[in-house]
């Protein structure tokens, strides 16, 4: 076979505890053991990209398939057709194709028969690399066959860790733009910064202290009592001129935002991988923009929900318990919702969102009053038929208020209170107002508030009215359950008030 070159053993480690890259795998498939031998020697001192070569040998597809499975990263497959079978070679090509899902690996199909699978046949019906008749196979081109294979293995390898890398990276993205609070950002990103790079020890992010050190505000991994002097002089030094430092052992990459002191990514661990800090850098720049977008959430919400005290406010000067009415009524219709949750009912509408979102909206319960005038809103005693008309009004008018001001926002305080305000009057038989709406087809913002609503407001003393004795509302509440009430909203009410209605 030409000139024949001694076998040496390789290792995968030294005396020192440096880690060395690992092994190219190549994987013999012969039935004849002297071709394993002359394999192994022609190839055996190959070295290719500073990593050697390590061989494992199959004598029948059967073993092959068995060290496939077991050694999933295999680069190359030196492949007889004839073995067990006249085509047990092609069908163990047709087994790690079409079976494993295996593209990666490369095959190399040698054989001593080509009669027994012609060349151009054999290239066109199977998904091979290279097709080598064993008399024509010198060392020489034996070594060439071999290194080509293992070049396009690490090219076809890194273009798949390079996508699985950006799905990783788009999929953090994703996940970091859902929440909705600064401290669960920043843990979060620190938590997918950790698992996107090799081999990370800490990941931490900080931002620049008082004294001249950097002051950690999220981390993930193992903790840092304290920062290595040379990686604190990195992150400084990072965060003054926000270009990224990459070291064997630490990276720091800098999150730079439009109008906030900019934070840095310090990773610590590795020696990381040649592919790591594009990665890396570019989640950063995606969390620097998530960042600016969490600010301004921040800030619409903060606006949303002042004007919801406000206008919450303007209800109070028309109505003097109000204000003490609408503190209960919140804080019912949270525990309602977040019952109703705990039992896994409704999974299409309750999520976190909505539990934390209802008890606020609520206060927009009775806006509409403002436009019901004094001399019904405040008459001692019951309406006739004709206020009473003008006085279920208001829940036309306190959604028509707040569907203007929310401006076509469907996902915030302003939306869910136009809801409730113009549906906590409804009835679940249908017999409610303004639209005469039933069962599910009623929001069930407004079934939980108005559950709520009823509870408080027959218990606690009103113009027209005085409170009722607390089992009588409950008596009521069972009773209507069914007609006015979603009898589901009523049963978790009770089981909220039982539990954390103390002192009512």
């Amino acid at each position: 076979m030409g000139d024949l070159l001694e076998f040496a053993a390789e290792s995968e480690g030294s005396a020192d505890g440096v880690r060395r890259n690992p092994p190219w795998l190549i994987l013999i498939v012969d039935d004849d053991h002297e071709v394993h031998a002359i394999t192994r020697v022609v190839l055996g001192e190959m070295t290719f990209e500073e990593r050697p070569v390590r061989f494992l040998s199959a004598y029948t597809a059967k073993q092959a398939r068995s060290l496939l499975a077991e050694h999933p990263g295999i680069a190359a497959i030196l492949l007889d057709v004839v073995m067990e079978t006249d085509d047990a070679g092609l069908r163990l090509v047709r087994h790690i194709r079409e079976e494993m899902g295996n593209r990666q690996i490369r095959i190399i199909l040698r054989t001593g028969q080509p009669g027994q699978a012609p060349e151009r046949q054999v290239i066109a019906t199977y998904d091979i690399n290279d097709y080598k008749a064993k008399s024509e196979l010198t060392a020489q081109k034996l070594y060439t066959a071999a290194v080509a294979a293992l070049r396009s293995y690490q090219h076809i390898v890194t273009i798949e860790r390079g996508r699985q890398g950006l799905e990783r990276v788009m999929d953090a993205s994703d996940h970091l733009g859902g929440l909705r609070s600064r401290p669960q950002f920043l843990a979060g990103l620190a938590g997918r910064a950790a698992a996107l790079a090799t081999d990370v020890r800490s990941a931490l992010l900080c931002g620049a202290g008082e004294d001249g050190r950097p002051v950690i505000v999220a981390e993930a991994g193992l903790p840092v009592e304290e920062l290595p002097a040379e990686v604190a002089a990195d992150l400084m030094a990072a965060l003054a001129d926000g270009q990224p430092r990459w070291g064997t052992r630490n990276g720091v990459t800098v999150l730079r935002s439009r109008d906030a002191e900019p934070l840095a990514l310090c990773l610590l661990g590795g020696p990381f991988a040649e592919g790591d800090r594009p990665l890396v850098e570019l989640l950063c720049g995606k969390a620097a923009v998530g960042l600016d977008n969490l600010r301004l959430y921040e800030r619409l919400n903060r606006a949303q929900v002042a004007t919801v005290h406000a206008l919450g406010k303007l209800a109070e000067y028309k109505d003097e318990v109000t204000g003490d009415h609408v503190k209960r009524l919140g804080r019912w219709a949270t525990a309602i919702a977040r019952e109703l949750r705990a039992r896994d009912a409704f999974p299409g509408e309750l999520d976190d969102w909505f539990c934390d979102t209802i008890g606020l909206a609520s206060v927009l319960h009775d806006v509409g009053k403002v436009g019901i005038p004094d001399a019904i809103l405040r008459k001692p005693g019951r309406l006739d038929e004709a206020e009473m008309a003008v006085m279920r009004d208001h829940a036309s008018i306190g959604g028509s208020i707040l569907r203007d001001a929310c401006g076509g926002d469907h996902h915030g305080y302003l939306s869910m209170g136009a809801e409730i305000a113009e549906s906590h009057h409804e009835k679940f038989d249908g017999s409610g107002y303004p639209r005469g709406l039933a069962g599910d087809g009623i929001p069930l913002a407004g079934r939980i508030v108005a559950v709520a609503d009823v509870f408080d407001a027959l218990l606690h003393r009103r113009p027209y009215k005085k409170a009722w004795d607390i089992a009588e509302v409950l008596d009521l509440l069972r009773a209507e359950a069914g007609s006015h009430f979603d009898p589901r909203v009523v049963d978790a009410f009770l089981t909220v008030l039982e539990r954390d209605g103390a002192g009512v």
